[in-house]
């Protein structure tokens, strides 16, 4: 194993060594961004909304909450296409389409704030979002 190492060794810098482990630290960074988020966002105060888009047009919002009844709701983005949303209280899945992998339907219920089902060949995303009115515009990136 020596053997190997001291072939290359007359490419490795001292300094190669600094900036790899800088960058390992770093990629720590949205994670620990996201869980402070996290920690910082009180539930009991805010309402937590889980916002429903076709190709990023909103076409339905729900307030998910303890009293939420459950309901299913079925969307079609385009001709032999469905997906049927299940709300029940506090979470959000999508209990069925008809897109070839399944992801969104693998995903499973979600509930907390920043959690997504994303449906890409229908272009269906399910977000949670929270302290925000209803009738409020959000901003959302979708990549191509």
């Amino acid at each position: 194993m020596k053997e190997k190492f001291k072939k290359y060794q007359h490419l490795v810098k001292p300094y190669d060594i600094i900036i790899v482990i800088a960058l390992f630290i770093l990629s720590f960074l949205p994670n620990v961004i996201f869980a402070v988020q996290q920690m910082t966002t009180s539930t009991e105060e805010a309402k937590i909304y889980a916002v429903v888009t076709i190709n990023g047009e909103e076409v339905q919002r729900f307030e998910l909450k303890e009293d939420t009844p459950r309901e299913e709701f079925i969307y079609f983005p385009s001709d032999e296409q469905y997906n049927i949303i299940e709300v029940d209280g506090t979470r959000i899945r999508d209990k069925e389409d008809n897109s070839p992998d399944q992801i969104a339907v693998k995903t499973g219920w979600i509930s907390r704030v920043g959690q997504t089902s994303i449906c890409l060949p229908h272009g269906l995303m399910i977000e949670i979002v929270s302290t925000q009115d209803p009738t409020e515009e959000t901003d959302t990136i979708i990549p191509l």
